[in-house]
């Protein structure tokens, strides 16, 4: 019984890797076509890349092999091309079958371009991946109730966000845009941004020369943070200590552990160990915190 649950899970995990090799594959292979419709659409690659995966099977589904289609789109009446039945939502449906997968891409910018129902979507923020994840469930892209799940977890999970920054021109931002982010500098000389309505820490990037990722290395947060209006986004990294005119905090109602290190700019750590306390712990209004 042993030999078999050791047996079977040995089978799983190799095909747990082998899904994970042929997804890497699929993006090494597509991210650059991703790019281009990006540039040339608004769509982000990022979304483009994670519909590709999951409806073709990292590229080996049936539809992908056979009919070159990487995004499951349908024939529809205004279909003039060649066609591929399969059985789908229902039985030997029919589907648009491409001379070419690179074809299969373009179809897919158009297809959402050109469709009232998903013209909702191109008001958004072209680096705002979450915001078009869910505005395609919404829009019925596909009948899966978890659709903009799937699709933010692979973005997140092979941060395929990173090529939306290479997709967007930095020079389509306005000039009003870029005025109103104003770079302050905290009183322990970290410089820092807040967050305003429709801000992403990928549009924050674009406009301060940052990556993404140092963003949230900075402010100690992982990749699947989301931004408020009002929220502090440190460009540099965060001291150990706070300013000398901020020796001490007594903790107010509704204040965390993570928030007063944001608002003090010290790093998280070190302020649960100068103040003897375990990662994870919180604080009570009144309790007063060592801040250097």
């Amino acid at each position: 019984m042993r030999l078999k649950q050791c047996i079977l899970f040995s089978l799983v995990t190799f095909q747990l890797l082998a899904q994970q090799s042929a997804t890497e594959a699929y993006i090494k292979k597509w991210h650059k076509v991703a790019i281009a419709e990006m540039e040339e659409y608004g769509i982000p690659a990022s979304i483009t890349l994670a519909q590709g995966i999951l409806e073709s099977g990292s590229g080996q589904s049936f539809l992908a092999t056979e009919a070159k289609n990487h995004f499951g789109i349908k024939c529809h009446l205004d279909w003039k091309g060649g066609k591929v039945y399969h059985d789908d939502d229902a039985k030997g449906e029919c589907f648009r079958k491409y001379k070419n997968a690179e074809d299969s891409f373009r179809d897919h910018s158009l297809f959402l371009k050109n469709r009232s129902r998903y013209a909702g979507l191109f008001e958004e923020n072209p680096t705002d991946y979450k915001a078009w994840a869910k505005g395609l469930r919404k829009a019925g892209y596909a009948t899966d109730r978890r659709y903009a799940d799937r699709l933010i977890d692979l973005i997140e999970r092979y941060q395929l966000h990173k090529y939306d920054l290479e997709g967007f021109d930095v020079d389509e931002v306005s000039p009003e845009v870029r005025k109103e982010l104003y770079v302050n500098v905290s009183a322990n000389h970290v410089e820092y941004v807040v967050a305003r309505e429709g801000d992403s820490f990928e549009s924050i990037a674009l406009l301060t020369d940052k990556k993404p990722d140092e963003l949230l290395e900075y402010n100690e947060l992982r990749h699947d943070a989301q931004l408020k209006p009002g929220d502090i986004v440190y460009l540099q990294p965060k001291r150990r200590k706070s300013a000398r005119e901020h020796k001490t905090h007594v903790v107010k109602e509704g204040e965390t552990m993570y928030s007063i290190a944001q608002k003090f700019a010290i790093r998280l750590e070190e302020l649960y160990e100068r103040n003897g306390m375990y990662i994870g712990e919180e604080v009570k209004p009144g309790q007063s915190l060592e801040l250097r």
